[in-house]
């Protein structure tokens, strides 16, 4: 169950973008309590030390999607699956998203076209 949610849509200049990811990044740096003005209002949080994360890059329908996902648990658990200290951790070229979602993720560093034109 949620105890909360909150959604904010709208249009940002690129400079607006760019300020909000920082104000992010700056909150995530520090950890503890953070608070980051939205709109109106205002979002206190707790930042956790992990977190779990996931990065979508979509093309199609005359639209790119990057959708950064960060997740961590509220009861003070690490957020993070522990990591192996002897085994590097590495991304596959190309990961499938679970079934109930028919997305593929593309490592950044090598954006993939589909000559195929999507109806």
């Amino acid at each position: 169950m949620k105890h909360l949610k909150f959604e904010q849509k709208g249009s940002l200049s690129r400079s607006e973008a760019a300020d909000r990811l920082a104000e992010i990044a700056d909150a995530f740096r520090k950890g503890g309590e953070a608070e980051l003005e939205l709109g109106t209002g205002v979002l206190s949080m707790r930042v956790p030390d992990e977190f779990r994360s996931e990065v979508e890059f979509e093309v199609g329908d005359g639209e790119i999607e990057l959708e950064i996902e960060l997740k961590w648990r509220t009861d003070g658990a690490s957020g993070a699956p522990a990591r192996k200290a002897e085994q590097p951790e590495r991304a596959p070229a190309e990961q499938t998203a679970p079934a109930a979602r028919s997305r593929k993720s593309t490592p950044p560093a090598k954006p993939k076209r589909s000559a195929a034109k999507r109806s």
